[in-house]
């Protein structure tokens, strides 16, 4: 089998029952045996490999048995008639001494072979890449639909605020229409945040063939960390060297080669050794008992034993040599073209993922600042909402940007997470390693409805308008809880 197990195959959720949350390394090892795409690619490949065998059969001897019999009447002018039966054995054995065209077929067949193999192992690769880029959207659906929960939430409080405003004739009845058209809105964007979290989950129901209905979530201590090494250079090199779609580009090459030398071969003349035996029994009796030369054969066994070798050298073959030799030479330039085309768009990606993933280190943390930013903002405006300073859009304009804020924080950090992979897949270095890495910063007890943002220094949290006293040391569950509230 071309599979291999990943280490530690044996899962619990495999021979037991359920556990209440997935996890990455699981989701994986049950797509390892449960997807369909990669039994497919596994079987396209084991019967690509039997080109090899194939191939070496037409070098190695060539034995064959045959028999027959017949019922035969002869019949000849002034030596009369007869019917006879007839049988005959026979056995042969043929060993092509020089054969070129066989001979590079088997050497394209080489190639061919380790082309089927690379190829499934880039099935493989992409198999670790849908697998996590499948775990990590349900996530960041979960997060999104967290945050939408969230959002609903304070604006149904802001409706409930300008309704009581309106009611002690501290507001207009605008307050009230545009604070619920923002929740309507709010709303309508949960609803939707619900929607595409059931979506999401259905990748994992195709790779795995089971569904999920809950996973662990990734801690937000994950390091954002920039790609190692620095030098983007170093992954254009290693890309090129180990990428295994442009491997399987050049051992195309190397197959379209081999093949355009054995179409030339088509030339050359073919030499084989042979032996063969053939014992007949039976035959015409005519002229007489014991017809001699003036009769026609004598009848009874004839044993013929032959062995040499024979040549034979193609002269016209209407032209089809000169079209396959035509045909390989467009088939060679085609392979070179492609892996060609193949390495301009390895290394743009790995260039273009390189810088992704770089400014994704600069971006997360700038994306969490704006969150402290936005919520401080909105603190403030709901304070001058309340002297009269400011309106309820302003309110309502202030919450929706928070909100913006920490979904295109969570987009930031799961995109990091996937881009991360995808430079490393156009490297060729992306393994099972890689998701048992990020699994060991999964949280077993993650609650996206109080995870959804990152845990804040006592510092950032004052920026936020979280109290108005000096920070004060305490543990971080009670800084996230109090920080959790005030959404």
């Amino acid at each position: 089998m071309l599979r291999p197990l990943y280490a530690a195959v044996v899962l619990a959720s495999l021979s037991g029952p359920a556990l209440a949350k997935s996890d990455l390394l699981t989701i994986y090892q049950e797509a390892l045996l449960n997807s369909a795409d990669l039994a497919a690619a596994e079987a396209d490949a084991l019967a690509r490999q039997e080109a090899l065998p194939q191939a070496r059969a037409q070098l190695l001897p060539n034995i064959g048995l045959g028999a027959g019999a017949a019922r035969e009447r002869v019949d000849v002018e002034g030596l009369g008639s007869d019917s006879y039966s007839t049988h005959y054995y026979q056995a042969s054995l043929t060993q092509p001494l020089f054969r070129a065209d066989r001979w590079f077929n088997y050497q394209a067949s080489k190639s061919l072979s380790e082309q089927a193999r690379v190829e499934f192992s880039a099935t493989q690769q992409q198999l670790i890449l849908d697998v996590a880029l499948a775990y990590f959207n349900v996530l960041r659906a979960s997060d999104n639909l967290a945050t939408a929960r969230a959002e609903e939430a304070a604006f149904e409080r802001q409706l409930e605020q300008a309704r009581e405003r309106f009611e002690v004739g501290l507001s207009a009845r605008t307050d009230v229409l545009e604070a619920l058209a923002g929740f309507d809105t709010a709303r309508a964007t949960r609803i939707t945040a619900a929607t595409n979290l059931d979506v999401s989950y259905q990748a994992l129901t195709r790779l795995t063939n089971r569904d999920h209905t809950d996973l662990l979530g990734m801690s937000h201590n994950l390091p954002i960390l920039a790609p190692v090494p620095a030098d983007m250079q170093e992954w254009v090199e290693t890309a090129a060297a180990q990428n295994l779609s442009l491997q399987a580009s050049r051992l195309a090459i190397d197959a379209a080669g081999d093949t355009l030398r054995s179409s030339k071969a088509g030339y050359a003349p073919t030499v084989d050794a042979f032996v063969r035996y053939n014992d007949s029994y039976g035959g015409a009796r005519l002229g007489g008992v014991g017809a001699g030369i003036g009769g026609v054969g004598a009848g009874g066994d004839t044993e013929l034993t032959q062995f040499g070798v024979e040549m034979t050298l193609p002269l016209f073959t209407g032209g089809s040599t000169t079209s396959r030799v035509r045909e390989s030479n467009f088939r060679l330039t085609q392979a070179e073209q492609t892996s060609e085309a193949e390495l301009r768009r390895i290394v743009e990606r790995t260039r273009n993922l390189f810088r992704t993933v770089t400014s994704s280190v600069e971006e997360v943390e700038a994306r969490r600042q704006s969150i402290i930013s936005s919520k401080a903002a909105v603190d403030a405006t709901q304070a001058g909402y309340e002297v009269g300073t400011r309106n309820v859009v302003d309110v309502l304009d202030a919450q929706r940007n928070l909100y913006r804020a920490v979904r295109d924080y969570n987009d930031a950090r799961y995109n990091y997470i996937v881009d991360n992979l995808n430079l490393k897949q156009a490297a060729g270095t992306l393994s099972p390693q890689d998701l048992e890495d990020l699994s060991t910063w999964l949280k077993t007890d993650y609650d996206p409805d109080r995870d959804f943002i990152p845990p804040f220094t006592p510092e950032e949290m004052q920026r936020m308008s979280i109290g108005n006293q000096p920070p004060q040391t305490q543990p971080m569950s009670e800084q996230q809880r109090r920080m959790r509230t005030s959404f």
